[in-house]
Formats: C-alpha cells, structure tokens, sequence
C-alpha cells in the first residue's frame, strides 16, 4: 500500500522513476526517526572518527556515574519507606521504558513499528530472562545489604574463553577485595542466586543480539530496526514481569496499600529509580543490538570491576 501510494504521488513513467527512488529514499530517512538519523551522520562524519574511541571512554564514565547513582538512591529510598518490592519496580521501569520508546515515537525522533507476535515470539526467551535477572538484581538491593551479591550479579557472562578467563579473575580479585574489607556472612540464597543470574543475563545478550544479526539478513523493507527489537523484547517483559508480580506474594494491591502516595519526596526517589534503570538498561540492550554482546557486558560490568582497584589508589 505504501508503494501504490508512493507510485501515485511521485509518477509512474519512465522518466519519473528516478523522482519515485528519491521519494522513496526519503521516506525510509523519514522512518528511521531525525533521532537516529542525526546519530548515524554524526558517527559517520570523517572528522568524528577520531573522537570514537573518546566518546566511548565517554559513555563509559557516564553509565558508570549513572549506575553508582541509581545504587546510592535505591540504597536510600528501600530502607527509609520499607519498599521491598522487586517484582513491582522491576515492572514499573518496564512500563517506564515503553512510555519513553512511545513518547520519542511521538516526537519523531525514533520510528516505531508496532508489536510483531513473529518477532516476540523469537524475543520470548531473552525476554523472560531478562525479566528473572531483573527481579533478581531488584532483589539484591532490596533485601540485602551485602555487597558481595551486588557485585557478582553486576558480572555478566561473557562470550570466549579468553574473555571467561579474564573477567573471571577481575571477579575473583574482586570478591578477595570485598571479603577483605570485612564482608561475611552471605546467605546461602545468594550463592544459588548469583550463578543464575549471570546465566540469565548472558543468555538474554546472546538471544538479543542473534535476533538482531537475522534482522539484519532481510531486505530493507522487511526487517526491524535496533528499537524495533528493543521495544518488543520490553512489551514481552512487561508481560512476563506482570504475571510475576501477580504470582508473588507481594501483589500489586499489597503493594499500592503499603506505598507513601501521599509524600510526594516518595515519588521524587521512585522515579528517579525507575528512570535511572530505564536509562541504563536501554543502553545495554541498544549496544547488544547495534554492536555486540560481549561490548554491552563490558559496559555492564566494567565499572564494578576497575571500582575496588581504584578504591586501593
């Protein structure tokens, strides 16, 4: 339909074929959304490519600021209004993220195609463990202040062998290091929790970026953007993580009784958690998508690990 309409505006003769092929390069630029259109031109400016490697040390610092102030506000608002409810943030960022893909749908700076069940269906699997990472790390800093667990579940698995080996002793240093400072006594939960939610987590980035890689194999017309994908595997996690928070003893009516909705500096400290968690993992999942897994774990992870080196300085 969207070719018929194109023919009919922009001629059918010969000699406007070449006025159809640029309407039609212009809607696919339209499509894209000026948001991702304005990022593809400044990373394909010849004298940005210098400034690559800055810019990742860039976001690298950002994502790491950014995770050390979602820890120091959750570590803040969980204990002071008793709100340990894992299952019912981990949906509230979910629910965030997809106000925010649809408000920046709205505001044309992505272009997003509406939910495909082809595509959730190749997303179920990352997307349900997404959702039990999620709720297991939500865990960690609800119901314990060890942060032996913090750390570990911050490890993602990595892809080789040589990537295994290395970030195996960066976690082992590390835990030397945290037991060292005087840590103990970790339950036994967290020792069965940790190691399945680093397989969880792995799986997810894997899955994320295979679904991406077959993507980009289909013609242009047919195949789904970053975001596409990305939003998808957030509509399956809202519906994973839903049914998770219903099963829960913590259901979502205990939960709205139990909240402090009428102080509005509990509201301050709720979104900031759920917008900081929504920043932080659009970045991961994005740079699954458009690089790689194993560079979406380093940033994922990295900052916890260089962390207790640089606390030795």
């Amino acid at each position: 339909m969207f070719n018929i309409i194109m023919r009919f505006f922009c001629g059918k003769n010969s000699h406007s074929q070449n006025e159809y092929s640029k309407c039609k390069k212009s809607s696919a630029r339209l499509k894209q959304g000026w948001g991702v259109l304005l990022l593809k031109r400044l990373f394909s400016s010849p004298s940005l490519k210098p400034l690559v490697p800055t810019l990742c040390v860039l976001l690298f610092v950002i994502y790491g600021l950014g995770d050390k102030l979602h820890n120091f506000v959750a570590g803040i608002f969980i204990p002071q209004y008793h709100y340990p409810y894992a299952a019912a943030l981990c949906f509230g960022q979910v629910v965030i993220s997809l106000l925010f893909l649809n408000l920046l749908h709205l505001l044309g700076a992505v272009s997003l195609q509406s939910y495909s069940r082809v595509l959730g269906e190749k997303l179920l699997v990352p997307s349900i463990c997404s959702s039990v990472y999620g709720v297991l790390s939500m865990w960690a800093h609800t119901s314990s202040s060890n942060s032996v667990l913090s750390s570990i579940l911050k490890l993602p698995s990595p892809l080789s062998t040589h990537v295994s080996v290395l970030i195996s002793f960066f976690s082992g240093t590390t835990l030397v290091i945290t037991v060292s400072r005087g840590v103990s006594g970790v339950n036994f939960l967290e020792y069965i929790y940790a190691p399945l939610a680093l397989i969880l987590f792995s799986v997810s980035l894997i899955w994320l970026a295979k679904v991406s890689e077959v993507e980009r194999k289909h013609p242009p017309n047919a195949q789904a953007s970053a975001v596409d994908i990305y939003y998808a595997h957030l509509v399956n996690q809202s519906v994973i993580v839903g049914i998770l928070w219903l099963l829960h003893p913590d259901n979502p009516w205990h939960v709205l009784r139990q909240s402090s909705w009428q102080n509005l500096l509990f509201h301050g400290y709720l979104l900031a958690i759920l917008l900081l968690k929504m920043a932080l993992n659009f970045v991961v999942g994005i740079t699954a998508l458009c690089f790689s897994p194993l560079a979406a774990a380093v940033l994922h992870s990295a900052y916890q690990l260089v962390l207790p080196f640089l606390q030795l300085l």
